[in-house]
């Protein structure tokens, strides 16, 4: 149990977001913004069901929480949820993303091998900013 003075409190929900996965949920709703929701679902994928509606259509947190608990798809705002960037398989082989990172998400378009090397086409983040290499 925690009194509404010390869930109102920022720093230590942020603290207690990294200690225990499922503290966002006792907190003042207020305070449920981007970054608290962002750092609780990278440890608790489940802590998605906490966030405000308009963060469970926010792509980078839905992957971070499927990433960390393939289930939290179901959380995620419905038009993510067809999302084949966010399927549970695709989450897990992300390799740009390392535990406790922000998960850009990269799509190779064309890949090739040519005398000088292996060419490449790809679309990188959640923007879809294209890159040649």
């Amino acid at each position: 149990y925690a009194s509404s003075e010390l869930c109102a409190d920022r720093a230590l929900v942020l603290e207690a977001v990294r200690e225990s996965g499922e503290a966002l949920r006792w907190s003042e709703a207020s305070l449920r913004d981007r970054e608290l929701v962002l750092e609780d679902v990278r440890t608790h994928g489940w802590a998605l069901s906490s966030a405000p509606k308009e963060l469970r259509a926010d792509r980078e947190i839905v992957l971070e929480a499927v990433r960390n608990n393939f289930g939290a798809l179901r959380l995620a705002a419905q038009g993510l949820r067809g999302d084949p960037m966010l399927a549970p398989d695709a989450a897990r082989a992300n390799p740009f993303a390392v535990e406790g990172s922000a998960a850009p998400v990269c799509s190779v378009l064309e890949l090739a091998l040519t005398k000088d090397g292996i060419c490449f086409r790809a679309v990188i983040g959640m923007a879809g900013s294209e890159f040649e290499g």
